[in-house]
């Protein structure tokens, strides 16, 4: 039995390349962003991999990326689930400044902690910790369930969001996952065993 999870970042969009914090604010992609979304549909069609449900946050960008992939894929029928829980982090105050602003309004070692650590979070905002403690629930609940059946699933999210998922199927510490990065459209296939550790990784990136 195939038990396939692939996850993707959504692609570049207005406020990745204005370099402003964005969390729950909901700027479209750039261009860049719409093509790297089809290139990952692209690149999954080459890889021979398809889906029977689709998951997503309710912000634009995600949604957005997963469309046009589905579309790449020639499946926009597939069922997809949107839901808060994989929203990107709440970056509070932060939100919406450029980071360059945000580095003369508080200092360059006060944001650097709020972006890299695990469990300081901004001023109205969720740590990496709380990012965590709301999208594992969703992962353990709604998506790793459909994943051990055998239905071949794909979620599109947020940098943050992504990496809380990866924080298990890595098994990544709280020291390692702040500063792992990902890129956007690249698509990451997982195969998963019938214990829902990791069988196979494959990143694919071209």
């Amino acid at each position: 039995m195939d038990r396939i999870l692939v996850l993707v970042r959504h692609g570049q969009s207005e406020w990745n390349l204005k370099n402003i914090f964005t969390g729950w604010k909901d700027p479209d992609l750039t261009d860049l962003g719409v093509e790297e979304a089809r290139i990952a549909g692209r690149r999954l069609k080459t890889a021979g991999v398809g889906f029977d449900l689709a998951f997503t946050s309710n912000l634009l960008r995600a949604k957005r990326t997963m469309r046009l992939l589905l579309d790449e894929l020639g499946a926009p029928d597939v069922p997809t689930a949107n839901s808060v829980a994989l929203n990107e982090r709440d970056y509070g105050d932060l939100s919406g400044l450029n980071k360059a602003e945000a580095v003369k309004t508080w200092g360059p070692e006060q944001v650097h902690i709020w972006r890299r650590s695990y469990d300081v979070p901004p001023p109205g905002g969720e740590s990496l910790k709380d990012t965590v403690a709301r999208v594992l629930p969703y992962y353990c609940q709604t998506i790793l369930p459909a994943v051990l059946d055998g239905r071949r699933v794909i979620v599109v999210a947020h940098g943050n969001s992504l990496r809380a998922l990866m924080m298990v199927l890595d098994k990544l510490t709280p020291e390692t996952i702040p500063s792992m990065e990902l890129a956007t459209g690249i698509p990451i296939l997982y195969r998963l065993k019938y214990d829902s550790t990791v069988d196979s990784k494959e990143v694919l990136a071209g």
